[in-house]
């Protein structure tokens, strides 16, 4: 019986990249694609393919979350994780939330098959690229608190004090602390230097 397959990805070149690839397998059937996380949700509810291959940048909720969300709705459909990415942060949230696998978009078609198969299986699948960034040490990458990640993703949003206080319900003089300490830590002399040694250790992701 042939596999099906269902991707969430909102640039449609990738979608059509990839439908190209499977589309001449015997093993693979083609349930689908959506370009955001609500009408992959949406056509959940009607049909449950065997495998989500699944962007970790959506234009309406993060990946990583709706791996969660898919997970904790359909548990035996299985999630590969794709995209441009590959810090560490990022594939470990992704298989925090239950990806059975990551893979890059650069991939070629018997490495997306071979992932296919392995998860298939119910092993895990990382590319070569991603599992060769999660065996790099992260010693190099600063410890921060829970609270200075939610400050660093707003102030990457591009929030001001004024607003992320406001969020977070802290005081202005707490975000000030907390944006001293991430500068510290991050070892950056403004804010475009911190946002910018954030996206490389994963604790933010760029758009794309």
């Amino acid at each position: 019986m042939a596999t099906g397959i269902f991707i969430v990805d909102d640039h449609y070149m990738v979608i059509e990249g990839i439908r190209s690839l499977l589309q001449n397998e015997k093993t693979i059937e083609w349930v689908g694609h959506a370009t955001s996380a609500a009408s992959c949700l949406s056509f959940l509810k009607k049909q449950q393919p065997d495998i989500i291959l699944m962007d970790v940048n959506l234009p309406d909720k993060n990946g990583t979350d709706l791996c969660k969300e898919v997970k904790e709705l359909y548990p035996s459909v299985l999630v590969l994780g794709l995209s441009t990415f590959n810090q560490q942060a990022v594939i470990r949230n992704m298989v925090d939330n239950g990806a059975s696998g990551y893979l890059l978009k650069n991939a070629s078609k018997e490495e997306l098959l071979d992932a296919i198969a392995t998860i298939l299986k119910g092993k895990s699948y990382l590319s070569f690229e991603a599992a060769l960034s999660m065996k790099k040490t992260a010693q190099d990458a600063p410890l921060i608190t829970r609270r200075e990640k939610e400050v660093l993703s707003l102030i990457a949003e591009g929030l001001t004090n004024n607003e992320i206080a406001e969020k977070l319900f802290i005081s202005i003089p707490t975000v000030n602390t907390h944006r001293k300490s991430l500068l510290e830590k991050f070892d950056a002399k403004n804010t475009a230097l911190l946002i910018g040694k954030a996206i490389k250790y994963g604790y933010v992701q760029h758009e794309g």
